[in-house]
């Protein structure tokens, strides 16, 4: 009898705790891809998506952006993933710290009630470095992107592993929220190599991700043709009328067409004014796709920051466009995460379209921002007396034959031959500042096709040239991707080819800025670092606030706050203050470090609370 009663308590206990169990694992759900729209668990299913990416928001930042897209009346989330932002070094990769900590965002994603759609590459563009491929591919001088060239597709394939084992706990099948996942990215608008696409889709199938996939292309007859695939659902970029969806499904009949990329703003470059959307046209268009039940994305309902140098370009204009580092975007949340008129009127707007007595979640409360009390930046130290060891180099290289990725290089060599005339420098990439035995003479700058400038003759018997070169955003966009930085080709002086270079590598990377020591030799050479200090304090209300540090004294270079990159400033605009978040101030003593290319002389810097 005790026997037997033992026996039912466990029974009853195993019973109890598989119940609980099986209470507490996600319930599965079914996405699938019908004939001409999504299907969730076997029923039809809107997407109604909002994009933002992990790595140009701060971790501490990713809930309130996804409740603030749930609150717009959004049910998915889409996300780009950057291949070089989580492998910046070859080999090396890092999906666990700060926003690197991609479970994380896909966790908060869903415990938020929202669907995810992935879209990992390995190619993305969005005004992102080499649109997310990792510059040490090009370290190899005859490396073809985007192609079945094996030594990219060896890298692609060990990133594509890499990121299917962070994401496949989360697949929808496997009671996730990842719904679908993007092949390639615009490939129709790049190159006509389906049996690439087709590779890329396969090694996504053979490490077990088995979601629906799509392709996105601008909504062109050519396009569409050399960028989607047979069995793939068909992204438009953007869909807007009713002759894009038809053209699509022609093209790729059998599976649904929707909007991938509905565009709320525009990307900007230095020099541009700041680009903005029209609103009425934005909710014209979200109306057409409300009204037909076609799925979208908006791209993007938040920015976020090009933080560093993560920052893109494009090849327009004179041949070079880099994009400003506020990624901001006119999007309906702004880049510091604060609504904006545009975000309530598309709240309204597809809050219009709920079931009767349905409602939109409300409206998360608005981070705070503040401003800084005036700060005296002082001289700190010289680019000049921190020059490390050179490298001798017969022939000028590019950054990435020296093995550096982003920050800035001296070329440095003795004018032995001809000591004055024309000096071209053949594709300089991106902007240099030029001196002449210590003197500053003027610049080299990509992006207006300036390339050479006139070297004046002196008395001194061998001159020192000094080409102090900047690597800006690499191209995100077109065939010309392959964007090497430094000087690419050669360097002439009245006809004839220097010779015999002096390289100093000089990344400004985070170690390079903690190692930084004062100095006063050179502070009178342009190049300098200034220095300044600011004190928050948790009882003054200021802590855990952001900010926005305004640079207009200065005239081009990186603002670092305690130690962290707030990305590139340029006086030619439009952006006049960076985005510093609170996640990156402390209570108490904070420092502010300036480079500036040009000035010697220091200048005040404040906080602002707003980008403009």
């Amino acid at each position: 009898m005790i026997k037997r009663n033992l026996f039912l308590v466990v029974l009853i206990s195993l019973v109890f705790i598989s119940a609980i169990a099986n209470a507490q694992k996600p319930k599965k759900h079914i996405f699938k891809l019908g004939t001409s729209e999504f299907l969730l668990d076997r029923k039809p299913f809107q997407i109604i998506s909002g994009e933002l990416h992990p790595a140009r928001i701060q971790a501490e930042y990713w809930r309130h952006s996804i409740q603030m897209a749930k609150a717009m009346g959004c049910n998915t989330i889409s996300a780009y993933v950057f291949w070089n932002f989580y492998e910046s070094e070859e080999g090396v990769f890092d999906f666990t710290t700060d926003n690197h900590n991609l479970a994380e965002f896909i966790k908060i994603v869903q415990e938020e009630g929202m669907w995810l759609i992935l879209r990992p590459g390995p190619y993305v563009c969005a005004e992102w470095d080499l649109g997310g491929i990792p510059s040490y591919l090009l370290k190899i001088p005859d490396i073809k992107l985007r192609s079945l060239d094996p030594r990219y597709m060896a890298a692609a394939e060990r990133y594509i592993g890499k990121l299917s084992e962070v994401i496949k706990p989360f697949l929808v099948t496997e009671g996730g929220p990842i719904l679908m996942l993007q092949i390639e990215n615009e490939y129709g608008s790049f190159g006509k190599d389906r049996n690439y696409l087709m590779k890329l889709k396969e090694i996504w199938a053979s490490l077990g991700i088995d979601i629906p996939t799509f392709t996105c292309d601008g909504p062109t007859k050519e396009m569409l043709e050399a960028g989607s695939l047979p069995g793939s659902a068909v992204g438009l970029n953007s869909g807007s009328s009713l002759a894009d969806f038809d053209l699509a499904a022609k093209i790729n009949p059998g599976v649904p067409v929707f909007s991938s990329e509905t565009y709320t703003g525009w990307l900007t470059h230095w020099g541009e004014k700041w680009a903005r959307r029209d609103s009425a046209d934005l909710l014209s268009q979200v109306k057409f796709l409300m009204d037909n039940k076609k799925s979208f994305n908006l791209y993007v309902i938040q920015g976020g920051t090009n933080f560093g140098y993560t920052a893109g370009a494009n090849s327009g204009g004179k041949g070079y466009e880099p994009d400003v580092t506020s990624y901001d975007y006119d999007a309906p949340i702004n880049e510091q995460g604060q609504p904006t008129g545009k975000y309530f009127s598309l709240r309204h707007l597809i809050g219009s379209y709920l079931p009767k007595g349905e409602n939109l979640f409300p409206v998360p409360p608005s981070i705070s921002a503040i401003e800084l009390t005036p700060i005296e930046m002082q001289p700190f130290s010289s680019i000049w007396d921190d020059l490390p060891n050179p490298v001798n180099s017969v022939h000028p290289e590019s950054f990435e034959a020296y093995g550096q990725d982003h920050g800035f290089i001296l070329y440095k060599t003795e004018l032995t031959g001809p000591k004055s005339g024309k000096l071209v420098v053949s594709d300089i990439h991106d902007y240099a500042t030029v001196f002449l035995n210590g003197n500053y003479i003027g610049n080299l700058d990509r992006r207006e096709g300036i390339n050479s400038i006139d070297i004046p003759a002196g008395s001194v018997e061998k001159p020192v040239l000094e080409l102090f070169v900047e690597a800006m955003g690499r191209l995100n966009y077109g065939k010309n991707i392959i964007d090497r930085k430094g000087i690419t080709d050669s360097v002439t002086l009245d006809g004839t080819t220097l010779l015999n270079w002096q390289i100093y590598n000089l990344p400004m990377d985070k170690k390079f800025i903690w190692d930084l020591r004062s100095s006063g030799i050179s502070l009178k050479k342009p190049g300098v670092f200034f220095r300044g200090n600011f004190v928050l304090s948790r009882a003054g209300g200021n802590l855990w606030s952001d900010t926005y540090i305004d640079f207009s004294n200065f005239t081009k270079g990186l603002i670092w706050v305690n130690g962290h990159n707030l990305g590139n400033y340029w006086n030619i605009g439009p952006q006049k203050r960076l985005f510093c978040p609170s996640t990156w101030m402390r209570e108490g003593m904070n420092e502010i470090m300036v480079f500036d290319l040009y000035q010697t002389e220091p200048k005040i810097i404040s906080g602002m609370k707003t980008l403009e």
